[in-house]
């Protein structure tokens, strides 16, 4: 029998389990209180042994567990390689900052968006992640954090897989993550990436969470995204940019579009015009990234010195940009990389 994930329960439904072994209503606020510091079963010294022991029949407290990390010597960011469960792997990055430490998240295991510059999506995707097993890698940092005395301040679902791919466990992660009885972390201090799934992107502007959208543009007309990202065959940019705008009208929240900057692709002068064009008078911000080259891939970033005159051609007509800073060079911080290496060692 499949045991449930306790992170997985809102406060109600934790109850609710909790009732079919007659226990106390207050229990369940005691076992709240420890899955919201990380704990497992074993560690919930309040509870009588007898009701430790069924749980641990029927249930398990965080299903992730780090299995391994690497911290950079650069910059201090930290690689998670995490396991679950059922032996699956998937990636995490610590961020360290002076206003507070960002997570980049994962959620799911791979990820079939098939976008060319990404190696999460080499091997596919294997199976959407759910609410427990994101909240687990959160829970999970925030002990591996506690000798440091710090934990997760910023939350980017920027790891493997596509959100809205996995929305209804992306949803509930984001209303956990936000409870006081759980993480109690607030959602302007939270970041969901996209590719540009339309219809996705509309219902979640009504959900009411007021999450940081970002959006993986990545070109400036569909001609050139799609030799970027397959989903531009299902998607013109058009119907992305009006999504987006639907999304700063509805929640009042400026968008950010995610630009991986391609040599040879997308990163001339004439792409900044035509961008700056299509995004004015939106409020938004973009995030121009230098491509982490990734080996299976024939794509290769420009010197850095195209990217600032990129970045100077926005500014001119008047796009609130920045070039994002590279971190975790050198602990393969990008996508998908870290994963792909161990799964290939131990195949080999």
């Amino acid at each position: 029998m499949e045991r449930t994930q306790l992170l997985s329960l809102t406060q109600e439904e934790l109850a609710a389990f909790l009732r079919e072994f007659d226990s106390a209503a207050f229990r369940a606020r005691q076992v709240g209180q420890w899955l919201a510091r990380g704990a497992s079963i074993a560690e919930m010294t309040n509870l009588p042994a007898a009701l430790r022991a069924r749980l641990e029949e029927r249930a398990v407290a965080n299903p992730v567990a780090i299995r391994e990390h690497f911290r950079s010597r650069i910059d201090d960011t930290e690689k998670l390689l995490y396991e679950l469960l059922d032996g699956n792997l998937v990636e995490g990055v610590i961020m360290r900052y002076h206003y507070g430490d960002t997570l980049c998240l994962s959620t799911q295991v791979g990820c079939r968006m098939g976008c060319r510059f990404c190696a999460s999506t080499l091997e596919g995707r294997v199976r959407d992640l759910t609410a427990g097993e994101m909240l687990g890698q959160v829970a999970a940092v925030n002990r591996h954090l506690e000798k440091e005395g710090r934990k997760v301040h910023n939350i980017v679902l920027m790891g493997s897989g596509e959100p809205l791919d996995n929305y209804a466990n992306t949803v509930k992660f984001l209303r956990l993550v936000n409870a006081p009885e759980r993480m109690n972390i607030s959602l302007r201090n939270v970041s969901l990436s996209t590719c540009g799934l339309v219809p996705q992107m509309r219902a979640f502007a009504k959900e009411g969470l007021p999450v940081t959208l970002s959006i993986s543009l990545h070109a400036p007309n569909d001609e050139v995204r799609k030799k970027l990202l397959p989903i531009a065959n299902a998607y013109a940019i058009e119907d992305v940019l009006l999504a987006a705008r639907e999304y700063v009208e509805t929640t009042g929240r400026r968008v950010i579009f995610e630009y991986a900057l391609v040599k040879g692709i997308n990163c001339e002068l004439r792409h900044a015009d035509e961008l700056a064009a299509r995004l004015r008078g939106l409020r938004c911000h973009v995030n121009l990234i230098p491509l982490n080259a990734v080996r299976e891939r024939d794509l290769n970033p420009p010197a850095r010195s195209e990217a600032e005159a990129f970045l100077r051609r926005l500014e001119a007509r008047r796009i609130s940009a920045t070039v994002r800073r590279e971190m975790g060079a050198d602990i393969e911080g990008a996508c998908g990389q870290l994963r792909r290496r161990v799964l290939k060692r131990e195949r080999n």
